[in-house]
């Protein structure tokens, strides 16, 4: 959904109190575009806590207005045979003001919004700067999530780049539990992209797949 004003520096409108009708104008707009190119499944932007704002004094006014704006969303979406999906984003590194910044959080929203067709956007990057612990937050929140997203960590680079995180293992993780949904590569390419996508060639090679994720013994 569209992040608003960005030079007044909005982002995102769904947990901002005072921007419901623009959190509205913009679902609706979303959803043309959603509709249009055969996208089911749409990123509800929480937003930013307002600048000033002590996070403690706001957080429930906001936490109201999310869920407000939630099943607004989640009954529109559900017309059109969509899914909305909330994200954690970290406030350690990325965006010290945004809302919703733990999948702890964003599974205790969901609940509390109640509606089958709103799902967690879980980015591992920000999951392991938040918490960690990856292994068993996958397993925990695996029912709520509607999409995966990846980046090493701390550089936001390529899975195989230096840092903290085994994207193998992760992968084989996700296909244990049962995930058959996109994995989005949410980094940023240290250089070329097309060079940077050498890890998904060796990634596959090591599975016995060929380039396009076709097996070998089916070609």
């Amino acid at each position: 959904s569209p992040p608003g004003d960005q030079e007044a520096g909005e982002m995102g409108l769904a947990a901002v109190p005072g921007r419901q009708a623009a959190f509205r104008r913009g679902l609706a707009a979303a959803v043309q575009y959603a509709r249009a190119v055969g996208c089911p499944r749409i990123h509800l932007m929480a937003g930013r806590v307002p600048l000033g704002a002590d996070r403690a004094a706001v957080a429930g006014e906001m936490e109201t207005t999310f869920i407000e704006n939630l099943r607004y969303a989640a009954d529109l979406l559900a017309q059109e045979d969509m899914i909305g999906l909330v994200e954690p984003i970290n406030n350690r590194i990325t965006d010290p003001r945004y809302f919703l910044n733990t999948p702890h959080q964003a599974a205790a929203i969901l609940e509390k919004v109640g509606w089958p067709n709103l799902k967690l956007q879980l980015d591992l990057f920000h999951c392991q700067i938040m918490d960690g612990n990856l292994s068993r937050n996958l397993e925990t929140y695996f029912p709520l999530i509607g999409h995966i997203q990846i980046a090493q960590v701390p550089g936001r680079h390529e899975p195989d780049s230096p840092g903290e995180l085994s994207f193998p293992y992760i992968f084989e993780l996700l296909e244990s539990l049962g995930y058959t949904g996109y994995v989005g590569c949410e980094y940023a390419p240290k250089g070329d992209t097309l060079e940077g996508l050498g890890w998904l060639r060796s990634y596959w090679e090591s599975r016995g797949l060929q380039h396009g994720g076709t097996s070998k013994a089916a070609e």
